[in-house]
């Protein structure tokens, strides 16, 4: 289902969600059973697994890739130009993975060039600016180790 008030212009499987006031441009990868929210964009250059969520407000930039079963909570920030300047010609994109099984909490900042391992999870209200290591727990500003997630 793609909202009449989302300007989807990548293919999106029929099991996939993208609700209102989404951008989705044309060469993004979106996979089967997805969520996106509302108020999402998401850049060419953008590779989305199979049964991700992708919660309101997030903006998902060339060079992001979120494997199967990755969960983005509401606002959350990526970026990918470790050195933003207005109308910078050098600039240069850096590439950030969200391995399968991951958690994003709300309101977290991830730093480009960053790689956050299989079913982590990162607290809401976190900055990342290192990669975090598979089935762990960070959280705070900057994300920190609290502790290794048994399920």
């Amino acid at each position: 289902m793609i909202h009449p008030l989302s300007e989807c212009k990548a293919y999106v499987p029929d099991s996939t969600n993208v609700w209102q006031f989404c951008v989705v441009l044309p060469q993004a990868t979106i996979g089967e059973n997805c969520n996106i929210c509302s108020h999402c964009f998401i850049e060419n250059e953008v590779n989305i697994g199979n049964n991700v969520t992708v919660k309101s407000g997030v903006q998902l930039w060339d060079g992001i890739t979120l494997e199967d079963n990755v969960f983005i909570g509401a606002n959350v920030t990526f970026t990918n130009d470790r050195y933003p300047r207005s109308k910078n010609e050098k600039w240069q994109k850096e590439v950030t993975i969200v391995r399968r099984g991951a958690s994003v909490g709300a309101g977290s900042t991830i730093l480009c060039g960053i790689e956050i391992g299989e079913n982590a999870m990162i607290g809401a209200g976190s900055v990342v600016t290192k990669n975090v290591p598979a089935g762990e727990l960070w959280l705070g500003n900057p994300a920190k180790f609290i502790r290794r997630i048994t399920e």
